[in-house]
């Protein structure tokens, strides 16, 4: 089982109308494309319509997840964001600047790393470096 985390911090997964691969998505309808992190940025502008999209993280050293994120924000992406995998707290600011709406880890990571500590980065605005420069 998953845990869902937001600023608000730990919920349960609330999509119900599964997952499918870039390949098989629909035209219309609800449906969350996964996506692997090696997915070319030139084929993302493809995926702006999509209500869902689930960027995987295979590993926590592995950035392109943020970066294909903060792409799809740029070419117009409105829908719902989700990192999943292997994004640990001290992660999660990165994750929310660049585009990110939510992340998704298994049980084993949320035991080791309790909502405490990802909501202590939940205020992601005001924490970082341009804020303390402006301010």
């Amino acid at each position: 089982m998953s845990v869902i985390v937001t600023d608000s911090g730990f919920g349960t997964d609330d999509w119900t109308n599964g997952f499918v691969a870039r390949e098989d998505a629909p035209t219309t309808g609800d449906y969350c494309i996964d996506l692997p992190s090696d997915t070319a940025p030139e084929t993302l502008a493809q995926l702006t319509n999509a209500p869902m999209i689930r960027i995987d993280f295979p590993s926590f050293a592995d950035g392109r997840g943020f970066t294909l994120a903060a792409m799809l924000r740029r070419a117009g992406f409105k829908g719902r964001l989700r990192a999943k995998g292997h994004v640990i707290a001290d992660q999660y600011a990165m994750a929310r600047r660049s585009g990110f709406d939510e992340v998704e880890i298994d049980e084993t990571l949320a035991a080791r790393q309790p909502e405490n500590q990802w909501l202590f980065r939940a205020k992601w605005q005001s924490h970082d470096y341009q804020a303390r420069v402006r301010g």
